[in-house]
């Protein structure tokens, strides 16, 4: 019974994944272009900044400085996530199809913690 269970698990927690992937791709649609593409390239921020850390609870292209934005690719070099409690500097350069939906390719570097003290005037949070 117990090897059942585990799959029936991971059933559940892959059809929630795709509801809420649905539910994030249904709101990207109504937004303007230059903010879907924002929010694409933060969703990937997270995801990927998640990988052998911490998980991210929330990722801000424009913390420290606005974004760039070329078309169909976005240069955030103020960016900030947050993780374990942490608000902590990041780079990245995010390229996302012409309709802004699937980010196509993506690296970053992250930089140092941003002190406590900051955070308000950012428009950071506890």
């Amino acid at each position: 019974m117990k090897f059942l269970l585990l799959p029936l698990g991971l059933v559940a927690l892959t059809a929630q994944a795709h509801a809420s992937d649905a539910r994030f791709m249904a709101a990207l649609g109504k937004l303007d272009p230059k903010t879907r593409l924002e929010q694409v390239c933060d969703f990937e921020a997270m995801r990927r900044l998640s990988k052998g850390g911490p998980r991210v609870e929330r990722a801000k292209s424009d913390a420290l400085m606005p974004p760039q934005h070329l078309g169909n690719t976005m240069i955030a070099k103020g960016g900030a996530y947050r993780a374990g409690g942490k608000w902590m500097q990041v780079a990245f350069t995010c390229k996302a199809t012409p309709d802004h939906k699937t980010v196509l390719d993506f690296t970053y570097k992250t930089g140092t913690v941003i002190p406590p003290a900051k955070w308000q005037s950012l428009g950071l949070w506890k």
